[in-house]
């Protein structure tokens, strides 16, 4: 029997990011001594408190349905951290608990966007903001972060990518893949322009804790009851608390969008996992130590590893100040040993070195590879001098 897909995954791409650390742990598993800086989630395990707060509440009998839109215990814990992280205040119908934050930005656009409605995305971008937004039926409009701007828009760039579809743009503070985070100001000048436009500001916060060398973390929705008014943010605790298996995000905004979005989630998920819920309650109103050792720990690493990135022939990068990536221009690296574009560079990188990394073409920034420093610094250590001798072998 020959079956027809739906036209909408024809133009679906797969997530570069899974792809190759897939590959790398494939390799791993037939005894291969890969080294992988491709995944997005930290070396640390989910602290023991909200372990043994998710064991406790199975044990309790906590494994049946809750709310949709998530337990209202949790999204107390959420308002209290909104309330306390950024001064934000937000109602019970103005939160819903997803299945992960990536699930949230799903759910959000497939309640907003209309057939050829347009959101803007800066470059680069993390992987599957546009192929969301072509899933839910909008058209991605990509404006270039320059790597002299740290990868940033400008309200003018804004202003002129604005159309007469557009529905909304999303901003990612700190960033994934380029580490980099707004300030203030910038935000403020974004978000002037999407008042005046009356778009919808997405902010992807989901690395606000993982900030280094004295920056800040603003969110736009703290700026003005205006901009609160016009931002949806979206976070959870996978980066913050190590918990990216536990799969709990959320949403903040206007109810008549968390309404949508929870409709929705009844219909698709029913509700995010019980204990993982009761987890994320201890995350939240336990200690927050594990969080800053291990913000530490990042900050360490990304100390000891980007002089030694920056040895290696061809090779530049703006030093990080989130988040736990190196988003490094390897254009002429590539060039240097012999390679047409960073997308080979970095296949053989892995065949050859054993080492792998995520090409920046699936980030919208096909000049760039990304490599992640939550892994040890010994294996980082170990991986930088793989690439350098690899550059230095084939020039």
């Amino acid at each position: 029997m020959e079956i027809s897909l739906a036209k909408k995954m024809q133009s679906l791409t797969p997530s570069t990011t899974l792809a190759i650390t897939a590959k790398a742990k494939e390799m791993k598993a037939k005894g291969i001594d890969v080294i992988g800086l491709g995944a997005g989630e930290p070396d640390f395990n989910t602290p023991d408190h909200i372990i043994e707060a998710a064991c406790t509440s199975m044990k309790e009998g906590q494994t049946k349905y809750t709310a949709s839109g998530g337990l209202p215990a949790l999204k107390e814990a959420i308002i209290e951290k909104f309330q306390h992280d950024q001064g934000l205040q937000y109602s019970p119908k103005e939160i819903i608990v997803t299945s992960g934050a990536k699930h949230a930005l799903y759910t959000l656009f497939q309640v907003l966007l209309n057939d050829g409605d347009e959101v803007i995305i800066p470059t680069p971008y993390w992987v599957s903001y546009p192929e969301q937004v072509k899933l839910a039926g909008g058209t991605p409009i990509y404006v270039e972060g320059k790597e002299e701007n740290q990868f940033k828009i400008n309200a003018e760039q804004l202003e002129r990518a604005i159309t007469v579809r557009t529905k909304a743009v999303v901003i990612n503070s700190p960033s994934n893949p380029t580490g980099m985070v707004y300030t203030k100001d910038e935000l403020y000048e974004l978000g002037k322009v999407c008042l005046a436009h009356n778009i919808l500001i997405i902010s992807d916060e989901i690395y606000e804790k993982l900030i280094y060398d004295e920056h800040v973390h603003y969110s736009i929705a703290q700026l003005s009851p205006e901009l609160k008014k016009q931002t949806v943010i979206i976070n959870g605790v996978s980066k913050s608390h190590s918990m990216t298996g536990w799969r709990i995000g959320y949403a903040a905004g206007e109810e008549q969008i968390i309404k949508a979005m929870t409709d929705l989630a009844s219909h698709s998920t029913s509700n995010p996992t019980t204990p993982a819920q009761y987890g994320s309650i201890a995350a939240y109103q336990g200690s927050q130590e594990p969080v800053e050792i291990m913000r530490k720990a990042f900050e360490q690493r990304l100390h000891q590893i980007y002089e030694k990135l920056l040895a290696i022939p061809g090779v530049t990068c703006l030093k990080p100040q989130g988040a736990f990536y190196l988003f490094a221009n390897v254009k002429n690296a590539a060039a240097l040993s012999g390679f047409a574009s960073v997308d080979q560079f970095a296949g053989a990188l892995l065949e050859e070195a054993k080492v792998a990394v995520i090409p920046g073409s699936g980030f919208g920034a096909p000049n760039y590879i990304r490599l992640s420093y939550a892994t040890s610094m010994e294996l980082l250590e170990k991986a930088v001098e793989r690439i350098h001798l690899f550059v230095e072998q084939h020039r």
